[in-house]
């Protein structure tokens, strides 16, 4: 439970196939994500893998497409390609971007990956706050010669994570080396309306049954 008592919401990233959707639904996932081409990172999968598995998804859980596109045009071309409820964008889009988009796909929710490097990253996360449905804090590091947009597996500074939670103004999920050992900490530290896991949750590549259990268990879920 997150610090208001309110149930932490999970949504499990990386996700590769059907049946690992399933394992992620089973074990009470309230969203998947399915990664699509990026400058680098782990779990990219082809967008008509993408399209095929949310349009399996059952109502009631969110199938969200990462794109790092970050013209509106071609942001708006991928959600028809892939047709999922939500799209992450992993890069920066300009605050006047996200309003061009919500009129662009009424009924599609937006969420923004703000990077959490320093104080400026509070800033972006308010103004990205006032257009999009929600924000995503994450390590990667888009200023890199080789673009870092997520999947990296470290974490970043909670404190300013939390900062972020107290006053965006949306729902907000902390991503960024979370995994069942961290989980709880993660909840009670920052606050926020729900974790991304991607690496934490993985085996060899693969959706690890136990580690789904155990983040679960250990959030109070």
């Amino acid at each position: 439970m997150s610090r208001t008592g309110q149930r932490t919401r999970v949504k499990v990233c990386c996700i590769a196939s059907i049946e690992e959707a399933w394992l992620a639904i089973d074990a009470g996932a309230d969203a998947i994500g399915l990664v699509s081409k990026m400058p680098s990172g782990p779990g990219t999968i082809p967008d008509e893998s993408i399209a095929e598995i949310a349009a399996r998804i059952p109502p009631g859980v969110e199938t969200v497409l990462l794109t790092s596109r970050t013209d509106t045009d071609r942001i708006a071309e991928h959600h028809a390609l892939c047709r999922t409820t939500t799209i992450q964008l992993v890069d920066h889009v300009e605050p006047d971007d996200h309003a061009a988009l919500r009129q662009l796909l009424p009924g599609v929710r937006l969420m923004q990956v703000i990077h959490v490097i320093d104080a400026d990253s509070v800033a972006q996360a308010q103004a990205a706050g006032e257009h999009c449905h929600a924000v995503l804090l994450d390590s990667g590091n888009p200023n890199a010669a080789v673009k870092e947009l997520g999947g990296t597996g470290r974490v970043h500074d909670w404190d300013l994570s939390q900062r972020i939670v107290e006053s965006c103004g949306v729902p907000v999920f902390l991503a960024g080396g979370l995994n069942p050992i961290n989980a709880a900490q993660a909840v009670s530290r920052v606050g926020p309306f729900g974790l991304d896991v991607c690496t934490g949750l993985r085996t060899n590549n693969r959706l690890a049954p136990q580690k789904l259990t155990a983040i679960f268990a250990a959030i109070g879920r």
